[in-house]
């Protein structure tokens, strides 16, 4: 099995150490990168194989956000992991919106680290439901309220249960609890949110929760319209 390729990008040369030591102990992982700053990430790209960015948020130079921004928007580009020094922090959610994959507190234990790693690399959720509820919760005011209307739209090629399923995701549900809620087994929820994901063009849960309270299928407070 091929490793996952890491690229570290943060201006804390003893934190990108740390985390090198960490992800060098594993047998399916290996750094093949770091950066500094956001510029020298963004030319370090240009000419190595990435997976997966750790991305500090503060940075000289260019922010995490505004890298992760500019990575995104490349054709298949690697994953984004936004590393934080603060939970409900503005740069996570905006990391998010950004198109980063998930985000973590830096000082996570290593076992959450790794298994985050390999969530985006897998594709999977990597923000813990709870979190992305209460960071939602704090920034939906934020959100565009317009063009309401029209992102409805895109909603309206689901199904019913596809529907239903798309909410609980955004109330920070995973799929365990969604299966139990709906009497679902779980393999059959996780086929639901692929079929959510194709139907309405997202990479990730991340933007399913980011959709829902655009489009106002779910409000702040975590309630349902």
């Amino acid at each position: 099995m091929s490793s996952i390729r890491v690229m570290l990008v943060d201006d804390q040369v003893l934190l990108r150490t740390g985390f090198r030591m960490v992800l060098a102990a594993q047998p399916d992982m290996e750094v093949v990168a770091e950066a500094g700053d956001g510029v020298e990430a963004l030319q370090v790209l240009r000419g190595v194989e990435v997976d997966v960015v750790l991305m500090d948020v503060r940075m000289p130079k260019l922010d995490g956000v505004e890298t992760t921004r500019r990575i995104c928007a490349d054709q298949d580009p690697p994953k984004v992991l936004i590393l934080t020094t603060f939970d409900l922090d503005e740069y996570a959610f905006s990391g998010l919106k950004a198109g980063a994959s998930g985000f973590m507190l830096k000082d996570v234990p290593p076992g959450e680290l790794l298994a985050a790693i390999r969530s985006v690399h897998s594709g999977d959720a990597v923000v813990a439901p709870s979190t992305t509820r209460r960071l939602l919760d704090r920034f939906a005011p934020m959100l565009p309220a317009t063009g309401v209307q029209p992102q409805h739209k895109r909603l309206e090629r689901l199904t019913e249960r596809e529907r239903e399923v798309m909410m609980l995701v955004a109330q920070g549900l995973s799929n365990g609890e969604i299966a139990a809620r709906l009497v679902l087994s779980e393999a059959t929820v996780k086929t639901h949110v692929g079929r959510i994901l194709t139907k309405l063009g997202l990479r990730d849960r991340v933007q399913v929760v980011v959709l829902a309270y655009e489009t106002g299928l779910v409000r702040a407070g975590g309630g349902a319209h």
